[in-house]
């Protein structure tokens, strides 16, 4: 039998799910009272509402994605490595710069371990499109954690300060 503690903490997770899926704390509240009330399946359940709760936000974010083209920016070198001091605030912060496309690409996919087929489904997009969304996703997720960890791109440094970054082909 489940615990209180397991349990607030199961809906504490759920809601941290919905919230970096929605960008909206107040709109995942919501989704996890509702997923809740409901029981069953509830982490799939909070992710189908939470994608449906922003339904127009992230057909818009899917349209950007179709259109942007492949960033070639740099990356950190290969021998960037997350720091172990890493919070799960940090994290938040970091996936929530994301445009939501993409962010819910890497959520999904990369996160949830989704299929692509069903992670297509749920975001209501081509599977090239949702690969295309992960791939710039985890780039900017990436680039986003190796800057809170004082990581500067070579474009922002002086040459020879900082070893050059590869760039994603």
């Amino acid at each position: 039998m489940e615990t209180l503690e397991q349990a607030m903490q199961g809906a504490a997770d759920l809601h941290w799910l919905a919230t970096l899926l929605t960008g909206c704390s107040e709109i995942a509240i919501d989704v996890t009272r509702q997923a809740i009330a409901i029981g069953t399946g509830t982490r799939r359940l909070v992710i189908a509402k939470a994608l449906t709760a922003v339904r127009e936000d992230l057909a818009a974010s899917a349209r950007r994605t179709g259109l942007r083209r492949t960033d070639r920016s740099a990356l950190p070198p290969r021998s960037w490595a997350l720091a172990g001091d890493t919070t799960k605030s940090d994290l938040e912060r970091a996936l929530l710069s994301i445009d939501m496309f993409p962010r819910a690409a890497v959520l999904l996919l990369v996160f949830e371990a989704v299929p692509l087929k069903d992670a297509a489904i749920l975001l209501a997009a081509h599977p090239d499109l949702v690969r295309k969304a992960q791939v710039a996703g985890v780039r900017k997720l990436t680039i986003n954690l190796a800057r809170m960890q004082g990581w500067k791109s070579p474009a922002t440094t002086s040459p020879g300060e900082q070893e050059r970054a590869p760039l994603l082909s």
